[in-house]
């Protein structure tokens, strides 16, 4: 069964390998977009690492099989027409769509795919912008005073 995963992948982080371990048992074979330079920016900011790199990172953890970078445009596009995935997983955290929502515009498209949801992990340092968070914190309280 191939498994999609979705996910900007800036920072890599346990919270990412938590995600991408959890998605790999819903299949056999997992597919990870990692989102474009110009999506990352329109939903979360400028990102650290381009695209490329993301996924070069990406595609060296144990659980994934392909790393593809995302597209402008319709992002379902590439899962419909390049991907046709059975299973597609969602992060605790993804709320662009409901899993029936995706499930339902994907059937649309005629594409029959599983959409899950796995669940959070529970860890202080299990998103990049904690981790940038705290690298602020202890960069400002050691520099601050020079």
């Amino acid at each position: 069964m191939k498994v999609v995963a979705t996910g900007v992948f800036d920072i890599i982080h346990i919270g990412h390998a938590h995600f991408l371990n959890a998605a790999k048992k819903h299949g056999d074979h997992l597919t990870v977009i990692v989102a474009n330079d110009a999506t990352v920016r329109k939903m979360k900011g400028e990102p650290i690492l381009s695209d490329k790199r993301r996924s070069e990172v990406v595609s060296q953890l144990k659980p994934v099989d392909k790393v593809v970078i995302g597209r402008t445009g319709d992002m379902l596009d590439i899962i419909v027409e390049d991907i046709k995935p059975d299973v597609i997983a969602l992060g605790f955290d993804q709320r662009l769509f409901t899993t029936k929502e995706l499930a339902a515009k994907l059937l649309e498209r005629g594409l029959e795919v599983k959409v899950v949801r796995l669940e959070e992990m529970e860890q202080d340092l299990a998103g990049s912008r904690k981790i940038i968070s705290k690298i602020l914190k202890i960069y400002r309280k050691k520099y601050s005073s020079e």
